[in-house]
């Protein structure tokens, strides 16, 4: 019993509480909220872990690109220099 000074003037008044299935049923929602929140942010880790990858495999590809460049400019410069300055 619970004390409603304001609705029901200086009376007491019994409150009933929630049955046991409604807690359980708020707990299982809020067990399933929690879950799919998990859930996305593992998937946000995930992408953000493929976007690194994703970096990474881009630089080693304009590594390459760089030395296959110089090495075919060092190709080209000895063809056009004579072999007597090599």
């Amino acid at each position: 019993m619970t004390r409603c000074s304001e609705e029901c003037g200086k009376q007491w008044r019994l409150v009933q509480g929630k049955l046991e299935w409604e807690k359980q049923k708020e707990e299982e929602v809020k067990e399933e909220a929690e879950r799919k929140r998990e859930e996305k942010d593992k998937k946000k880790k995930q992408k953000k872990g493929k976007t690194m990858e994703v970096k990474k495999v881009a630089e080693e590809w304009e590594i390459w690109n760089e030395e296959e460049e110089t090495a075919r400019s060092e190709e080209e410069a000895k063809k056009l220099v004579p072999k007597e300055f090599h």
